[in-house]
C-alpha cells in the first residue's frame, strides 16, 4: 500500500512538473513575440479601415479556409453547429452578417450578430433590410467579452465564433462570456486558426516569427489549442468534438484568397516563399454547456449526474 501511495504522489509530482513546463513553455512564446494582443477598439478600428477592401477580396462572408462555393461552407456550418428551426443563436464577431443572413434563410433561426466594427454594423444592417430579415437577424456593436452586458442569461441554443475567436485579447473571458448568455444544453461552436506545432526544431522561430506578424497585421491572438480546450473544460463546457474541418478537397479554397487581400492592401504579404512555414491549423471546437448545476451535484461526474436526472428523474437540488 505504501509502495501505491508513493507511486501515486510521484505521478502528481510529474504532471504539476510537466504542466509548469508547458505553462513556462506557453508564456515564453509570448515573451518572444513581446505582443500585446489587440484591445476590441483596436479590432473595431482595423475593420473600419479594411472593410472595404475585405468586401471586395472575401465577399459577405470574412472567412480565410473556405470553400470555393461559399455556399458549401455555410451549409457545412449549419450542419456542424447543429442549426435548428426556431433556435436562437449568437453570431460573435459576425462582420458584415453574410453567414448570419444565410443560417436565417436556410436554417430558419433567429440570430444576434456582435461586431467591434461600428463600418460593419451598418454594412449589415443594410444587407439584413435588403434580404427582408430585419426580424429574423438583429445586428448590433459589442464587444463578445461582455455579453452579459448586451443579452439575459441562458438566453441562447448556441453561440458561434467563425474566425472571430482569434481576435479576443483574452480568450478564457471570451469563453466564460459565452457561457453566461447560452442556454443548459446550449452550443459553443469554434472555428479558428490555432497555432501550429514545429515538427522540425528549425521551424520553432519561423513559425513563431509568421505568428508575430500575422497577429500584429490583422489585429489577431492566434490561440494554442490545448489552452482553449483547457479553458473550455475548465469553465465547465463538455466538449463532445474537436477536429479538422472536414471539407472536401475539391472543394477547398486552398486559401489563395489570404494572398489576394495582402496583395491588394501589402498587409502581411509573405516575405520570402522559400523560406515560409505554414503557422496555423485549422480546426472546429463543438462542447455544450451542461444541463445541471455543478454546485448542486459535484461530488459526481456529469454522467452520473445525468443518469441520476434522466433515468430517475430526478431535480438538480437530489442529487
Amino acid at each position: 500500500m505504501l509502495i501505491v501511495y508513493s507511486l501515486l504522489g510521484l505521478s502528481i509530482l510529474l504532471n504539476g512538473f510537466f504542466w509548469r513546463q508547458w505553462r513556462k513553455k506557453d508564456q515564453s512564446f509570448a515573451i518572444r513575440n513581446n505582443q500585446t494582443p489587440s484591445r476590441p477598439e483596436q479590432v473595431g478600428d482595423f475593420y473600419d479601415k479594411y472593410n472595404d477592401k475585405f468586401l471586395k477580396t472575401y465577399g459577405e462572408v470574412i472567412q480565410a479556409f473556405r470553400t470555393t462555393d461559399v455556399t458549401k461552407l455555410l451549409d457545412y456550418q449549419i450542419e456542424a453547429i447543429g442549426l435548428e428551426k426556431g433556435q436562437r443563436v449568437l453570431d460573435a464577431g459576425c462582420g458584415v452578417c453574410g453567414p448570419a443572413i444565410y443560417f436565417a434563410q436556410q436554417a430558419e433561426v433567429e440570430v444576434e450578430a456582435v461586431t467591434v466594427s461600428e463600418e460593419q454594423v451598418q454594412q449589415a444592417q443594410q444587407r439584413i433590410q435588403a434580404a427582408g430579415l430585419a426580424e429574423k437577424v438583429r445586428v448590433q456593436k459589442g464587444d463578445y467579452h461582455q455579453l452579459k452586458n448586451y443579452f439575459p442569461a441562458d438566453h441562447f441554443d448556441a453561440v458561434y465564433f467563425l474566425e472571430s475567436f482569434g481576435h479576443s485579447y483574452d480568450h478564457a473571458l471570451a469563453i466564460a462570456s459565452t457561457w453566461e448568455v447560452l442556454k443548459p444544453g446550449g452550443v459553443l461552436y469554434l472555428k479558428d486558426l490555432f497555432r501550429k506545432i514545429a515538427v522540425l526544431p528549425e521551424h520553432e522561430a519561423k513559425i513563431d516569427h509568421e505568428i508575430g506578424r500575422i497577429n500584429t497585421a490583422y489585429r489577431y491572438n492566434i490561440a494554442d489549442l490545448y489552452q482553449v480546450l483547457h479553458a473550455l473544460r475548465k469553465q465547465g463546457f463538455i466538449i463532445s468534438q474537436m477536429k479538422t474541418i472536414d471539407l472536401k478537397l475539391e472543394d477547398f479554397e486552398n486559401l489563395t484568397i489570404s494572398n489576394d487581400f495582402q496583395e491588394l492592401t501589402g498587409i502581411a504579404v509573405i516575405e520570402n516563399w522559400e523560406e515560409y512555414v505554414f503557422p496555423v491549423d485549422f480546426f472546429e471546437i463543438k462542447c455544450f454547456k451542461p444541463w445541471y448545476d455543478i454546485g448542486l451535484g459535484n461530488s459526481r461526474y456529469f454522467l452520473q449526474n445525468l443518469y441520476h436526472m434522466k433515468i430517475w428523474g430526478r431535480e438538480q437540488g437530489e442529487l
